[in-house]
């Protein structure tokens, strides 16, 4: 019985709004928010293998200093890092994508696969496992990065595209 009094109201509703004035109907509501153009989608870029030689970085930590080694490194267009961990892990490789230039930061994000989040590289939590990151494509200039989970023990590098 219930069912059938619910049917016979949301029904009342409906034909009640259906002969509801049908201007009225049509006209946006006054606190409508106006129509948007829908956001241009951003250019794809797609990764550009290293071309040139690829540097090592040793990514370590003992407890109480962590860090990269090198810590520094100016290299070649087309040049390419291969990040390996050795000890006290996890750890990785991110940069901050407020402080890079458009270009840079959508080369960088094609160029760097398995990113757990914007331009933050996967995790590597057993000794010798690699992640490598192609600076193909990538203009020059000077780029920070940082080991995500030891920031605070200020594991940060430096790479320079010359």
């Amino acid at each position: 019985m219930r069912f059938l009094g619910l049917a016979v109201i949301t029904s009342a509703a409906l034909v009640l709004g259906a002969c509801g004035d049908k201007k009225a109907a049509e006209a946006p509501a006054a606190d409508a928010a106006p129509a948007m153009a829908p956001a241009a989608a951003p250019a794809t870029v797609a990764m550009m293998p290293i071309t040139g030689k690829t540097w090592e970085v040793k990514m370590m930590g003992d407890g109480t200093v962590y860090k990269y080694e090198p810590a520094e490194l100016t290299i070649a267009p087309g040049d390419g890092i291969k990040f390996v961990m050795v000890s006290m892990g996890p750890h990785n490789v991110a940069f901050d994508p407020t402080t890079l230039p458009e270009a840079a930061k959508a080369q960088l994000m094609a160029n760097m696969t398995e990113q757990v989040s914007e331009l933050s590289g996967k995790f590597l939590n057993t000794a010798n496992e690699e992640y490598v990151v192609s600076f193909a494509g990538v203009p020059a200039g000077t780029y920070d990065f940082f080991c995500t989970p030891h920031i605070a023990m200020n594991m940060r590098g430096k790479v320079t595209i010359k």
